[in-house]
């Protein structure tokens, strides 16, 4: 399968960081991507139906997709005090617990990794990491490579994503996206906000922030006020993305860990980013932002 010519990336100076150079000079006048985050693709309360129909849209629009970490649920391991082989599916269910885990997954994103931009770490990767030395989202990207030639990359628990829109040789914009995994346990009535507002606090500059880990799904846009070189007061948007996962703990509450601990169902999907030219203001044409829910 032969990768895109309408957009190319690359690592920028800080290894996650990463910098998606996209051709709209042509006919393109949308961009369209794909945020999920905590997938727990190998679980077997992970909905791989609706994670394959998200993906498959995906195709459909042309769409940038990217993941925010916790892909892998990977608790069964040897080494693992939370274990059950009861939680296994059938095609894990072998010696090489997590070279099955690399490879099946490779399997099933194959299809679509010439749309892929970046996978992030969650705290299921690092877990295994720390128990085992050895990095699961790297040998799924550089499997991923292998098979298909895909540029796809590793970021890390946070990082940047630098989309530079060329609309001409003089029409350049760029929308910047910070993600974050998450960490907590975002608690029942705030659903992570006060982690959301403490994250404001110190990121800078960037247009959308993105985190999930709570399994929460929400978005937000605020305004900042801000001065321009010309002098002119001016309101900028920033979004802040709660995304959901594609696990399904609660099912009917018969029972288990997630029902006995009191959390209650939680949302399944994804979001999706659109970005296009927008109307001009007063400092001039801006790139319009849109989050819409997949369900």
């Amino acid at each position: 399968m032969a990768g895109h010519t309408w957009f190319t990336v690359e690592k920028a100076a800080s290894p996650n960081v990463l910098n998606v150079r996209i051709d709209m000079s042509g006919s393109r006048e949308e961009v369209w991507c794909l945020l999920r985050s905590d997938a727990h693709h190998d679980n077997p309360h992970c909905n791989q139906e609706l994670e394959k129909k998200h993906l498959d849209e995906a195709l459909e629009h042309d769409a940038l997709i990217l993941d925010n970490g916790d892909l892998f649920c990977a608790m069964q391991g040897k080494y693992d005090r939370r274990s059950s082989k009861s939680c296994l599916r059938p095609e894990h269910q072998t010696g090489d617990y997590l070279d099955a885990l690399v490879r099946t997954a490779a399997d099933f994103y194959e299809p679509y990794a010439h749309n892929w931009v970046s996978f992030g770490l969650g705290n299921h990767e690092t877990s295994i990491t720390d128990r085992h030395e050895t990095s699961l989202t790297d040998r799924l990207v550089q499997s991923l490579r292998d098979r298909t030639g895909a540029n796809c990359h590793v970021t890390g628990y946070t990082g940047w994503i630098r989309f530079m829109l060329n609309f001409s040789s003089t029409r350049r914009y760029t929308v910047t996206l910070w993600h974050m995994h998450g960490y907590g346990g975002g608690g029942p009535v705030t659903s992570d906000t006060i982690q959301a507002q403490r994250q404001r606090a110190y990121i800078d500059g960037a247009d959308i922030m993105w985190s999930g880990h709570v399994h929460d799904m929400w978005a937000k846009q605020d305004m900042k006020t801000l001065i321009t070189q010309e002098g002119r007061v001016v309101h900028r948007p920033v979004w802040y993305i709660k995304s959901p996962t594609y696990k399904d703990e609660y099912a009917d509450g018969s029972g288990g860990w997630h029902i006995q601990t009191g959390k209650p169902p939680k949302p399944l999907g994804a979001w999706w980013l659109r970005l296009s030219m927008g109307k001009k203001t007063g400092d001039g044409p801006r790139v319009s932002i849109e989050v819409i829910p997949a369900t």
